[in-house]
Formats: structure tokens, C-alpha cells, sequence
């Protein structure tokens, strides 16, 4: 019979680095598969334009709402993880993320006029909303993750999504368009807020200046490192919409979230070291976050390698059948976004590690740095080569800030990666390749059952090469796997 508590104890004896990697991967593998469905679903209901404004008002939001965290959740997160005063930083936290939400909204009222993305009035009454309802979130978020709560974290952000997108997918039916897509971005904000308060295990607590001058030491660099990852995440967004049409916008977006597949275990990994990686540092205990961050590249890269040469191979014809005959020109930037997605690896984590080990300064130094270079390539390349040129500007960039980050982290830390083990996922990936490229000329891919189809048998094929030639990695799921309650196949 099963037994929860059993099982709970069982979960519980795994390694907790593995354990709530497998939270977040579980969580972020659902999170990705219901996006790109419920995409799909709004790609074929209302078309590229309507998606695009829907884009654009998400870079909007993410613009501001950095404003109006200032880079204190992340510093927040930073010291309530090291241990010490928790109650007394999470206290000065919320007295200036709410001081801070006043005035970008302030900001907003007062430069609204001069953004014509935000002429209609319902779009900008939910932007106004969608800010309330993050600030609400990040209150609760922040706290529960700095606290190490990564697997209740995950949780309420899997309760975000489902519920972001069944309120979208109703107002799409009743034909709300854009206020619907903005609607619902708002309900998962809401929802995800209150399942971090639920668990959230800190209180409200007297403050001095030293806390907030704390928070201000590392929100500083961590406010000017986030734009910058900001810049690489809405900048072409921004740019297409300026230059080109929000059909356009829908067209780059779409392209660019079915290349994010190749990251989610990066993200999943990034969510679970970060808390780990900020004591290892306190403790002086390097050896551990060169460990943990060799390993974090062998398993992002696991995804990410197959990833890519299956969206070279068959990335025109998903676009095609699982969003429509429209979104298909965004097959060049695609080709090139597969790329964006593997140079993300090392950027995500090494940046996260440069965070983690408290110097956010150089962080900023390196982000800054590729951020001038994406903003000039963006303006020079997408007047000309459209979504193509934005693809580029954002791969060369891409590259040159994990360069960067490689060369700044290699100061405190031995950056390394595990050669034998990524030669082996490289090796695996070009004999699923070779399988998939055989597969596609013996059999014409014509129709999505037919392209499911190379995509099942690629992915099958990959696995039981990998694990047949990597001893370690196979083994290190098969105790995961069956940790978690799971059986293990034996041909395997």
C-alpha cells in the first residue's frame, strides 16, 4: 500500500542539492509544457498581433517592476540566506519595495503619453495593477526563497502559470484580447503571492540603518546587473515593436520560447544553487561551488546540446504545425536563438555565482559590457535584417558576457567543466541527429503527427546512447529516480 509519510521520508533522504533540483526540474519541465501549449492555443486563436501586444505589455511590466525593486529582492534574498538579522532585513525590504512601487508607478503616470504601446486604457490599467500584484508577490517570494524554501518557490510559480493561463484562456474564448492576456498575467501574480505567504516563516521586526545600508551595498550592483539582464531578455522585444509591427513581436517571441526548452534545467539549477552557493561562500567552502557549478553545466548542457541540433533539423516545421502557416518566418532567428540558449548556460550560472559569492559589482561590470553592445547591435542590425538581426545582436552578446563572466569568476573560483561527460552528451546528441535527418528523408514531414513523431524517436535515441556511454550520469539518475519512488527501467 503506499504510504505518503513513507514516501515523504524516502524524498527526504536524498541529497538535499538533488532533491530540490528535482522539485524545480519537475516544476519548470510542467511550467514550460503548459506556456507552449497554451501558446499555441492563443497563436491560433488571435494571431501574432494580438500576441505581440501581449509581449510588449509583459516587457513593459518587467521593465518597470525592476524599477520598483530596486535590486532589493535580490539583496534581500542574499542576506536573508546567510543566516543572520532575517526578521530585521525582511522588514526593511518591504518598507522599500513599497516606497520604490510608488514612484516607478509615479514614473509610469508621468511618461505615459510618450509610449504609444500604452495607449489603450485597459492595457494600462492592468499594467498599473500587474505592479501592485508583483510588488504584493515579491514581498512573499523573496522572503520564502532567501529563507531556502526553493521547492514551496517552485510551487507557487507552476500555481502562477496554471493559473495565469486558464484565466487567459477564458477571456480569449470571450473574446477580451489583450485586456484578457494582461487580466490573466495578473491573476497568476496574485495566486502565486498567496501560496509564499502561506509559508512564508518570517515577521515583521525593527530595523536599523546598517540593514538598510546592507541592502543598498549589494542592491546597488544588483539593481544595475538585472537591467542589464533585462536588456538581453526585452531590448529586441522593445526594438521589433519600434521598428517593425507587433505581428512581428509575436513572430520573434514565439520563436524565441520554443528555444527555451534547451534552458529549463539551467533555470531549475540556477533556482536551487543560488541559496547554496551564497552559505558555501560565507563558509569559505569554495571547493563546493566548483563542484556544484561543473556539475550544473554537465546537466544544463544534457538538454541543451540535443535541444539545439533538433530545432536545426526540424525547427521550421514546429513552427509551422504547432503555431500556425504565420509564425514560420521565424525560422532564421530560430536557428540562431538555439545558439542564445547554449551560450545562456554559462552566462545564467556564472553570473549567479559572481551574485551568490557577494560581488554583484562584477556582475554588473560584465553585463554592462554586453548590454552597450546588444543595444548598438539591436539598433544596426533589425532596421535592416528584422527579427534575423535581433537574433544576432542577441547571440554575439550572449557570448560575450558569459566570456566575460567566465574571466571575472575564474578570479575567486576554478571554473571547469566536466570534458569527458559533455563529450559524451555531444557525441550522444550527433547520433540522434543522424537518426532524426534519416528519419525526415525516408519519411516526408507533412503533418504534426509525423513531426511528434521525429521528435519521440530522437529523443528516445539520445537517451540510450548517453546513458549506454556515460556510467556516471546514468547511475546518478537511477538513484534519483528511484529515491523519488520511481522505477528504473532495467534494459536501461
Amino acid at each position: 500500500m503506499f504510504r505518503p509519510s513513507g514516501y515523504l521520508a524516502r524524498v527526504m533522504r536524498i541529497d538535499p542539492v538533488q532533491r530540490q533540483s528535482a522539485i524545480s526540474l519537475a516544476s519548470t519541465l510542467v511550467l514550460t509544457a503548459i506556456g507552449f501549449l497554451s501558446t499555441m492555443f492563443f497563436a491560433h486563436t488571435v494571431g501574432p498581433a494580438i500576441l505581440g501586444a501581449y509581449f510588449i505589455f509583459v516587457a513593459y511590466y518587467s521593465v518597470f517592476n525592476l524599477f520598483g525593486d530596486g535590486g532589493f529582492g535580490g539583496a534581500a534574498v542574499k542576506r536573508i540566506s546567510e543566516g543572520e538579522d532575517q526578521d530585521a532585513y525582511f522588514t526593511a525590504f518591504i518598507v522599500l519595495r513599497v516606497v520604490l512601487v510608488a514612484v516607478s508607478i509615479g514614473f509610469l503616470l508621468i511618461i505615459r503619453p510618450y509610449i504609444p504601446d500604452l495607449a489603450s486604457p485597459e492595457v494600462f490599467l492592468w499594467l498599473i495593477v500587474a505592479l501592485i500584484a508583483g510588488a504584493l508577490t515579491s514581498v512573499a517570494s523573496n522572503g520564502v526563497y532567501g529563507r531556502g524554501k526553493v521547492g514551496i518557490n517552485q510551487i507557487s510559480g507552476l500555481l502562477d502559470t496554471l493559473i495565469r493561463i486558464i484565466v487567459q484562456v477564458v477571456a480569449i474564448v470571450l473574446g477580451y484580447g489583450v485586456a484578457g492576456l494582461a487580466g490573466g498575467f495578473v491573476a497568476g501574480l496574485l495566486a502565486a503571492g498567496l501560496v509564499n505567504y502561506r509559508f512564508l516563516d518570517l515577521a515583521l521586526a525593527s530595523f536599523r540603518r546598517s540593514h538598510i545600508q546592507s541592502l543598498f551595498a549589494f542592491s546597488f550592483w544588483t539593481f544595475l546587473s538585472a537591467s542589464g539582464y533585462l536588456v538581453f531578455s526585452y531590448a529586441d522585444t522593445i526594438m521589433i515593436g519600434y521598428f517593425m509591427t507587433e505581428a512581428d513581436v509575436g513572430v520573434y517571441r514565439v520563436a524565441l520560447q520554443l528555444t527555451s526548452i534547451a534552458t529549463f534545467i539551467t533555470v531549475a539549477l540556477h533556482t536551487t544553487l543560488y541559496p547554496k552557493v551564497s552559505y558555501w561562500g560565507k563558509q569559505n567552502d569554495l571547493s563546493s561551488v566548483e563542484n556544484a557549478l561543473a556539475r550544473a553545466f554537465t546537466y544544463s548542457l544534457l538538454l541543451a546540446v540535443p535541444v539545439v541540433l533538433g530545432g536545426w533539423l526540424l525547427g521550421e516545421r514546429l513552427l509551422y504545425f504547432f503555431y500556425g502557416a504565420a509564425f514560420s518566418a521565424g525560422a532564421s532567428a530560430l536557428a540562431l536563438l538555439l545558439l542564445v540558449q547554449v551560450a545562456h548556460v554559462f552566462m545564467f550560472l556564472q553570473t549567479m555565482c559572481l551574485n551568490a559569492l557577494d560581488r554583484p559589482r562584477d556582475s554588473f561590470r560584465v553585463t554592462a559590457i554586453a548590454v552597450a553592445a546588444n543595444v548598438g547591435l539591436n539598433l544596426y542590425l533589425i532596421p535592416t535584417y528584422g527579427i534575423t538581426g535581433a537574433a544576432a545582436a542577441t547571440l554575439a552578446t550572449m557570448v560575450l558576457n558569459a566570456a566575460l563572466a567566465n574571466r571575472a569568476l575564474s578570479r575567486t573560483i576554478r571554473v571547469r567543466m566536466e570534458l569527458r561527460a559533455v563529450g559524451h552528451i555531444v557525441l550522444a546528441a550527433l547520433v540522434m541527429a543522424a537518426v532524426v535527418a534519416a528519419y525526415s528523408f525516408v519519411i516526408p514531414l507533412t503533418n504534426v503527427f509525423v513531426v511528434l513523431g521525429a521528435v519521440a524517436l530522437g529523443g528516445v535515441v539520445y537517451l540510450l546512447v548517453l546513458l549506454k556511454i556515460d556510467r556516471g550520469i546514468r547511475d546518478e539518475l537511477k538513484e534519483l529516480t528511484m529515491g523519488l519512488g520511481v522505477p528504473w527501467p532495467g534494459l536501461l
